[in-house]
This record gives structure tokens, sequence and C-alpha cells, in this order.
């Protein structure tokens, strides 16, 4: 196996800190001491921290918002509208797949999302770009389709509560701190376990105001 560039040495020391850590909670002198380079070599990489966070985060969900991506053009080529179950299953399907249970990787990516979703600093709400948005417009539309009754507002709810579920679930697994008497949901089951949950969820009726 060809030894990692130091490019490749800082993003994987990085992932690692800014998952446990939090982005103010991970110092670049810890970044590249993990990673074994000098301190320099983060501002000729990747110029700043926050850029370095953003070249994180893309590298892991890259492959899931692909994933998704592809997932949703397979329903929409299809010859009926794609209701709200199918879309679930396209959008939260690979989340799983890349977090899979008993991989250390996919630990890291689900400590990953959920320190996104719960950090305050505003570097961990700024890192998206142009496709990591389309993704999820894409997908805004697509559930507003098929969930007409559903405002804006609760729908981007709704949507965002299927990507935290699903990482504090992997989370949970890795973890492996279930109650007493009861395994960690793990493989196809959880998959199908929580699609179910999620779509249930998102076709439930508008909430009453």
């Amino acid at each position: 196996m060809a030894p990692r560039d130091t490019r490749t040495q800082i993003l994987d020391a990085a992932e690692h800190l800014f998952a446990e850590r939090g982005f103010r909670g991970t110092s670049v002198r810890a970044i590249t001491d993990l990673a074994g380079a000098n301190l320099a070599a983060v501002a000729y990489h990747f110029g700043s921290k926050a850029e370095l966070l953003g070249e994180v985060v893309r590298r892991v969900i890259g492959p899931i918002n692909a994933a998704q991506s592809a997932g949703l053009d397979r329903l929409l080529a299809g010859p009926r509208a794609p209701t709200a179950a199918a879309l679930v299953e396209a959008f939260a399907g690979p989340l799983f797949d890349g977090m899979p249970a008993g991989d250390e990787g996919g630990a890291r990516t689900s400590r990953l999302i959920v320190t996104i979703i719960g950090d305050p600093a505003e570097e961990m709400r700024g890192w998206t770009g142009p496709a990591e948005n389309e993704v999820r417009d894409r997908y805004l539309a697509a559930f507003g389709r098929a969930l007409p009754g559903l405002s804006a507002e609760e729908l981007w709810f709704r949507m965002r509560g299927i990507l935290a579920v699903t990482a504090v679930d992997r989370v949970d697994v890795y973890n492996r701190h279930p109650p007493a008497g009861l395994s960690p949901a793990e493989g196809e089951a959880a998959r199908r376990w929580a699609i179910t949950f999620l779509a249930a969820a998102m076709s439930a009726p508008p909430t009453m105001t």
C-alpha cells in the first residue's frame, strides 16, 4: 500500500478530530500533530482551518450525496411520481450505506454528521457548496410534490429529522449502548426499520397550529 501524502494525512486527522471535538475544540496544531505534519501544511494545502473543514466534510458527504442524487434520478425517471416512502428510501438509504455498523470509518462519518448538526460554530453551518445545496433542493422539491399539505418549513424540519435520526442511530450502534437485553440494530434490518419509521414520520399529517 502506497504511503498517504501529507494532504490526505491532514484530512484524515482533521476528520477524526472534528468528529470528536467539533470545530472550535480542534486546533490546527492538534491536527498537524496527529497527521505528523508541520503547522504550515494546513495553510499550504487548504488555506485555513475553515477551508480544511469544508474539504473534510465534502470528502465524507460527497459519495452519500452522489448516491442520493442517483436514487432520485431513478425515481423521477419512472412512470409515476415517487411516493414519500420511496423518496425516504432514496434519501436515507445512502446514509446507512455510508455509515455501516462495525466499521470505524462509518462510525467516524456518523459522529461527524452529528457534530455538523449540533456544533454551534458558524463554520459548521457554512461548509456546504453548490453540489450539496442542489441535492437538498431537489429532494425538498420532490418531497413537496409528494406531500403537498406540508408547509415548506415543516417539510424542511422533517427532512433534517431524517439526517439526525440516521446519524444518531449509527453513533449509538457504534457505541453499543442499547437497553439491557437488546442488541444494537445493525445491517439490513436496521436500514429497513429506519426507513419504515422515517417514511411514516415524513408522511404524517401536517401539524395543526
